[in-house]
């Protein structure tokens, strides 16, 4: 039986519960889904922890071949979906090494991980395993907010400080991290002078828009070369109109058809991770988010899948 299911196979609205239907097992798997409902790092808004279902059932919507790209992600990858990790709600920390765990061992298997959020706290325990395997790693991070933010109540492990914690642990390179789409009111310019402090590539909303998308895929593709990179998405990239279940909204940010140009673009990368994170299906009353959530980690699969492709001489499994 061929992975995903098609609708003209088994209808949509019925559902194994995993990521269009994936296995949970296959022979040869380069991709997993996996889900991390970890919510409680979240400053204002909670309720991410129910993202990963959300996300799997937005899937449904999904067909199994990309027509830009040209390939059958899902199946040219192998992919599985193994589950969620038993997260603890109220133990940041143990859940981090929980988290850490399920993705160090998939990377050790030399499969890909694609991680469900969750809040943005997830990405440090998926960059903890990634460094592990790879040593620091390049990061292309979108998001609304540079989470380089130190401490929050006096606590240093939250959703705003994960990547000014990734940096001091020394899980990435520094020039080779990207924080694109960046915007909205800040406490103070410190919130945003901390990334460019610490070395980061800052590339502000409005700077976004000045260059336009390409110039930014150079940019990126051109500091980040071949090093192993692990892509993370915050879905507050994308404007509330377009993505509204999210727990720290900010206005003036990015259709969804940017946001899918703009990941769509970055092939011939090195990706040794992904995650998205911070979908509140509660804020998410039609689904819109969810099924753009789910969209984008078709982008990805098809990214690797690409690469995969290229790495090949074998023509891709096309799934007939």
């Amino acid at each position: 039986m061929q992975y995903p299911l098609s609708p003209d196979v088994q209808p949509e609205f019925c559902t194994t519960g995993s990521f269009m239907r994936l296995p949970a097992k296959r022979e040869g798997a380069r991709l997993a889904i996996v889900g991390m409902p970890f919510d409680t790092a979240a400053s204002f808004r909670v309720g991410a922890r129910f993202a990963p279902q959300a996300i799997r059932q937005g899937s449904m919507l999904l067909f199994p071949y990309h027509p830009v790209h040209k390939v059958y992600p899902f199946e040219e990858t192998k992919a599985i979906d193994i589950g969620d990790v038993s997260v603890i709600p109220h133990n940041i920390h143990r859940s981090y090494e929980l988290m850490e765990a399920s993705a160090l061992e998939l990377m050790q298997a030399g499969i890909v991980p694609v991680g469900l959020g969750g809040d943005h706290s997830v990405t440090l325990a998926a960059l903890r395993a990634a460094a592990k395997v790879h040593g620091p790693v390049a990061l292309v991070h979108f998001d609304s907010h540079t989470d380089t933010w130190d401490t929050y109540y006096d606590e240093k492990y939250w959703h705003g400080s994960t990547f000014i914690r990734a940096h001091e642990e020394g899980l990435v390179v520094p020039s080779k991290v990207f924080q694109i789409g960046i915007r909205g009111t800040l406490n103070h310019p410190g919130d945003l002078e901390a990334s460019y402090d610490l070395g980061f590539n800052v590339i502000t909303s409005g700077e976004l828009r000045a260059a336009g998308i390409p110039e930014v895929v150079r940019r990126v593709k051109e500091t980040v070369g071949d090093m192993p990179v692990f892509l993370t998405f915050d879905i507050d990239f994308v404007d509330p109109a377009y993505a509204p279940g999210t727990g720290t909204p900010e206005v003036g940010g990015f259709t969804s058809h940017e946001t899918l140009e703009l990941v769509r673009s970055l092939t011939g990368l090195n990706y040794i991770g992904f995650d998205l994170v911070e979908v509140l299906p509660g804020y998410d009353p039609a689904q819109t988010t969810s099924l753009l959530a789910a969209t984008l980690i078709h982008e990805f699969a098809s990214l690797v899948a690409l690469n995969l492709k290229t790495a090949s001489p074998q023509e891709s499994i096309t799934g007939a």
